[in-house]
Parts: structure tokens; C-alpha cells; sequence
């Protein structure tokens, strides 16, 4: 029969070896790297997933997450080499290459984040001052980026950092300044606004001055063929006139009473103040229009005077 005693002590060398057991193991998982330290001193770090041992008790793990990480900077105000106040607004991606010397010179993403926040401010303002502020905002944009990024990326790897991309996510000038300039600007453009117009209403003027001259010389040469043509018409009408009157004065000297008839007696005003035996009524009297003959009987019957 077993003693009490000897049940109790397996019992407790069970749980000695059980908790030995589960201090020398230890799981590295795919999003982190594990650096093994023995009373305060790093043995080995451990970049690989999956179950590995240590000394129990004297071992101790530090877990170091190997992703990609954010570092937001604050926005920070630059001087660029036009003297122009830039409010530059970065951020930065790295990753940490060597466990065992980031643990030795900065030991924890929170203070790394510190560091690389001092240090990627030094490389703006020292790239950025370089360039004007076109530059900045504009024209070369991509590669003063590339160039922070290669200065911070330089100056982290004494901290086992590996700087993987700086971007500048906004560059404007301060809020004063960007309403100075808005002003500046709106004032060319309405300079240039008013010049534009100026130099429309002049061209506009031009233009009319051009047709109203062209009119007044077209309108000049039609008035002069019209008064051409009107003469040309007026000498053919009296030559007209002249060889109908050589052919026969009787029958034009006809035709011009008939003409005076037709315009001088219209349908709704016949009336005429004139003298019985006017010439315009000589057709009236004779068809040939001349007065009529005055016959013997006629003078003889006339009395005669004393």
C-alpha cells in the first residue's frame, strides 16, 4: 500500500517539472520576431514562426513586431530657400530590420517613435531648404520625398530601423500667409481681367470703326452707280424723247397731254383752277389740238363795232 507522502511528492515534482516545462517554451507568431534575453544580456533573436525553447527561469523573451508601422508626424513649419513659411504635414512607414540593435538603442516602439519624429523633422527642413516653394508644392515633389526618405532611412539604421517610404501628405503656407496670397492672386487676375477687357473693348472699336467705314464707302459707290445709272436712264429717256419728237411732234406732243391727264386727273380729286382755254385742255376742244377754225358765217353774223 502506497504511503500518502509518496502520492503528495509526485504530485508536486509533477508540477515542478510542468511548470519547467512551460517556462522553456515559447510560440513566435508571423507578425513578430523574439529577442532571448539571459539575466538582462541578449542571447539570440528568433525571426522564424513557430514553438521554440529556453533556459527556464534565466530566459526571458521581448516580443518586437516585425509589420510595417506607422509613424504620423505633427505638422511642422519649414522655411524654404524662396524665404517662403511652409506648414508641412508627413508621415513616415518603417520596419524594425535588426531586433537585437533596436533593443539595445531605443528598446521599445514608443520611443523609437520619438526618435524617428526628431529625426525626420531635421530631414525635412534640411531638404526643404534647400528648394523654393514651387518646388515643394509643384514641380519636384516626388523626389524631395525619395531624398527625406533616404536621409531618415541613413540615420535609423544605426537604431536597426529600416525607413521604408516619407510621404508629404499636404504643404501650404501658413493660414496668414495663404489669405495674403489669395488676395495677391485675386488682384492679378482681376488685373489682367481688366486688361483682357480693355484690350477687347479696343479691338471692338477697331472693328466697328473698319465696318462703319467700309459702309459709308459702299453706301458712297452705290449712291454714285445709282446716280450713274439714274442718269444714263434719264439722257436714254430724252433721247427717247427727242427721236419720238423728231418722228412726229404731233402724236408726242399727244402723248405728253395724255401723261399729263393720267397723273394730273386722279379718281378722287378732279378739280382744276384753270382758264377755259388753257393749252392742257386743247385736246379737249380738237383731237388734233390746235383751236378750231372760225368759219365766214361766223364773222359776218359778228356786229360790227362803231
Amino acid at each position: 500500500m502506497r504511503s500518502p507522502v509518496t502520492g503528495i511528492a509526485a504530485l508536486i515534482i509533477l508540477l515542478v517539472l510542468v511548470i519547467i516545462g512551460y517556462s522553456s517554451v515559447f510560440t513566435v507568431q508571423q507578425t513578430e520576431q523574439v529577442l532571448v534575453v539571459r539575466l538582462g544580456e541578449p542571447v539570440r533573436v528568433v525571426t522564424e514562426p513557430g514553438l521554440n525553447f529556453k533556459a527556464p527561469f534565466i530566459d526571458s523573451v521581448i516580443s518586437i513586431d516585425k509589420r510595417i508601422l506607422d509613424l504620423e508626424n505633427p505638422s511642422q513649419e519649414v522655411i524654404a530657400s524662396d524665404q517662403k513659411r511652409l506648414v508641412v504635414d508627413a508621415f513616415a512607414r518603417y520596419r524594425i530590420k535588426n531586433a537585437l540593435r533596436f533593443y539595445q538603442s531605443v528598446g521599445t516602439i514608443q520611443a523609437a517613435n520619438v526618435q524617428l519624429t526628431t529625426l525626420l523633422n531635421a530631414a525635412l527642413r534640411r531638404v526643404l531648404g534647400e528648394v523654393t516653394f514651387i518646388n515643394v508644392v509643384r514641380d519636384e515633389r516626388e523626389r524631395l520625398m525619395a531624398r527625406i526618405r533616404d536621409q531618415l532611412d541613413h540615420e535609423a539604421d544605426g537604431y536597426g530601423i529600416q525607413v521604408v517610404d516619407v510621404r508629404i501628405r499636404r504643404a501650404d503656407l501658413p493660414e496668414q500667409n495663404s489669405q495674403a496670397v489669395y488676395q495677391r492672386m485675386q488682384t492679378e487676375r482681376q488685373r489682367e481681367a481688366a486688361e483682357f477687357r480693355a484690350q477687347g473693348g479696343q479691338k471692338a472699336q477697331e472693328i466697328r470703326s473698319k465696318a462703319d467705314r467700309e459702309a459709308t464707302v459702299i453706301v458712297a459707290e452705290a449712291n454714285s452707280t445709282a446716280e450713274q445709272v439714274r442718269g444714263e436712264g434719264d439722257a436714254e429717256r430724252n433721247r427717247l424723247f427727242a427721236e419720238a419728237y423728231g418722228k412726229d411732234a404731233d402724236f408726242f406732243a399727244f402723248y405728253r397731254s395724255m401723261s399729263a391727264y393720267e397723273n394730273g386727273l386722279r379718281a378722287n380729286d378732279t378739280r382744276f383752277l384753270l382758264r377755259p382755254d388753257s393749252d392742257f385742255f386743247k385736246y379737249f376742244g380738237s383731237a388734233s389740238g390746235r383751236p378750231l377754225a372760225v368759219g365766214p358765217s361766223a364773222t359776218a353774223a359778228a356786229p360790227k363795232q362803231q
